[in-house]
């Protein structure tokens, strides 16, 4: 029997040559550690860029407003400074004398029935009706008697000729529109065209123009000559 050429000669296999592969070589993999610390530089870098633009925004902000402030405080106090000005010119010139305007003293206040015989033309005060004249414009003459009771309830008269101008009677009633104690009628035989009447002061005037009747009115309606003031000027008669 023919022996197998596998076996050696001392009748032992030989052993099969092995072949030994040389290790593999290991991927360079980058730590995982790095990415992490580089997201979170670029997180970090994100965060103070945006903190950085907060305080720029805030500054502006805080500028901004602080500028508005002085803007605003330096304007009411130029109002203020204004405003107290004003009042003070205000007060001067309810203060000062008037030129030209006549004063009475001595002046009754009993209530009567009938007529009474004034001393003024028109009356700016004395006896009187108990039933004072409404307050308003009238374009027909009103009562002596009742007006003068609107006089000692701190009303301002003021009459006209009737033969004065419309558009100077107009100018007499705009300047006493802003005033709720004042009358305005027509008034025939007095001395000068127009005259105002306060209790126990009058101002003569030659026309409605006169420069004289916005601080008469100022000084003179519900003033310190008022016998009585806050009666009232209306619920009366007209």
């Amino acid at each position: 029997m023919a022996v197998s050429s596998a076996a050696g000669r001392d009748g032992a296999r030989a052993p099969c040559a092995q072949t030994r592969s040389s290790p593999a070589e290991e991927p360079d993999v980058a730590s995982p550690t790095r990415p992490r610390e580089e997201r979170a530089a670029r997180a970090a870098a994100l965060r103070e860029q945006q903190a950085r633009r907060e305080r720029r925004q805030r500054a502006l902000i805080i500028g901004v407003t602080a500028g508005i402030v002085v803007a605003l405080v330096a304007a009411v106090t130029v109002v203020l400074v204004v405003t107290r000005e004003q009042r003070a010119a205000e007060q001067a010139a309810l203060e000062a004398p008037i030129d030209g305007v006549e004063t009475f003293e001595d002046l009754g206040r009993e209530h009567v029935t009938g007529e009474v015989d004034y001393a003024q033309t028109p009356p700016v005060g004395g006896d009187h009706n108990a039933v004072w004249w409404n307050c308003g414009v009238y374009s027909e003459p009103v009562p002596d008697v009742n007006a003068v009771h609107s006089l000692e309830h701190g009303a301002v008269w003021i009459t006209y000729d009737p033969s004065l101008p419309q558009d100077q009677v107009d100018a007499l009633v705009a300047a006493a529109e802003p005033y709720d104690y004042t009358l305005v009628s027509p008034y025939a035989g007095m001395e000068s065209p127009v005259t105002l009447s306060a209790w126990g002061t009058q101002l003569a005037l030659e026309d409605a123009s006169d420069e004289r009747i916005a601080p008469f009115l100022a000084q003179y309606v519900q003033g310190e000559q008022t016998p009585e003031p806050g009666a009232a000027c209306t619920g009366g008669l007209s």
